[in-house]
């Protein structure tokens, strides 16, 4: 069996998570506080990042593209129609484009600033930048977000899945951010239809049970947040 080091709040884990579901794949998940560096981490990871995959074929497989990538190589023909990186060169670019934009550009203007100072910080000593949350950071991800979500809006508008016809892996990443978000309440679902009715297909697949069950020491999810008629 795989080890996949994560935190449950992580992002670029929840995606990677729903990911290995949707291939019906387990892996043994170890928790990772990247903020503590453990020495042992960083020698699998020296970016010192969660996710990392550590598969008993391949070794140590470290960051959620580079995992996807992995697992798509290795058990992307298994799927058939249900491949999550389609075989077309053309409709690759468009996964691979937003695959990039929810693991980059969300994750740095919504998901980790939201996550960082609301959940982090809460077991982060002084030492290593712990403290209250940072209201200017949470309010930066609050408003940020609300272009993505009409971007959402707008993609599933013009397509089935918002990188074609078939989901794939720009949709398990782009829910994979809004469920983190979700997790703390700071989704305003009510601003965008399209974008809510395209989270509840994704959040309603068998992959993303495990996600909706998360809990942690301290924190209760938003009401919504396991709800699949939300």
């Amino acid at each position: 069996m795989a080890t996949l080091y994560h935190h449950p709040l992580c992002p670029h884990s929840r995606f990677v998570r729903v990911v290995l579901a949707e291939y019906g794949l387990e892996a043994e998940l170890i928790e990772e506080r990247v903020y503590e560096r453990r020495r042992d981490f960083l020698a699998m990871n020296p970016a010192c990042q969660t996710p990392v995959l550590v598969d008993n074929d391949a070794g140590v497989v470290p960051g959620p593209g580079t995992i996807a990538e992995f697992l798509d190589e290795t058990r992307g023909l298994a799927l058939g129609e249900r491949r999550l990186l389609p075989e077309n060169p053309v409709a690759r670019v468009e996964v691979r484009r937003l695959l990039d934009w929810f693991n980059s550009k969300f994750f740095a203007e919504v998901s980790n600033p939201l996550v960082t100072e609301k959940v982090y910080k809460r077991f982060m000593s002084g030492d290593q930048g712990g403290g209250g949350p940072d209201m200017d950071m949470v309010r930066a991800g609050r408003n940020n977000i609300r272009y993505h979500m009409r971007y959402i809006g707008w993609l599933v508008g013009q397509r089935n899945w918002l990188a074609g016809d078939d989901m794939t892996y720009a949709d398990l990443a782009a829910a994979a951010h809004l469920s983190s978000v979700d997790f703390l309440g700071d989704v305003p679902w009510s601003e965008d239809e399209a974008a809510k009715n395209w989270y509840a297909r994704v959040k309603s697949r068998p992959s993303f049970r495990a996600l909706l069950a998360d809990r942690l020491p301290g924190l209760t999810p938003s009401p919504a947040y396991a709800n699949l008629d939300f």
